[in-house]
């Protein structure tokens, strides 16, 4: 069972960044995909940004250019940069791990669809205007 541990949450103003980590159980040489979804007030849960096992991000539309995803592999860890914060980016944010090759859907709307089998317990974002 891969746990995964998030921090950097907060609360920001708009136009102001945060750095969420997520921690992950996992070998330091295995090469995980790993991403971050959101939960917001009224929505269902969806992605954000993912990173394959071969460090490429993708992104949802409704974040790129504002958000990066990256990994440090020897940490096991994953981060979002946020910035350009929008107080429609409130949410709870939660970090997701799979160990296989997932297939990271882009649907025609620019949502991100893909099966992670590990969650994080998620981290609260409030961004003011």
């Amino acid at each position: 069972q891969v746990q995964l541990v998030e921090s950097g949450g907060g609360s920001a103003q708009s136009g102001g960044s945060l750095r969420l980590s997520c921690v992950a159980s996992i070998p330091t040489s295995t090469n995980y995909c790993m991403g971050w979804y959101r939960r917001v007030p009224g929505k269902e849960r969806e992605a954000v940004a993912v990173i394959g096992g071969d460090d490429s991000p993708k992104y949802a539309d409704s974040v790129k250019g504002r958000f990066t995803i990256f990994k440090d592999n020897a940490k096991a860890t994953v981060y979002l940069q946020m910035n350009s914060l929008k107080p429609e980016d409130t949410g709870m944010y939660y970090c997701a791990a799979d160990g296989r090759d997932l297939v990271v859907v882009v649907t025609p709307t620019g949502e991100l669809e893909a099966d992670f089998s590990y969650w994080g317990q998620g981290t609260q974002v409030t961004v003011s205007s």
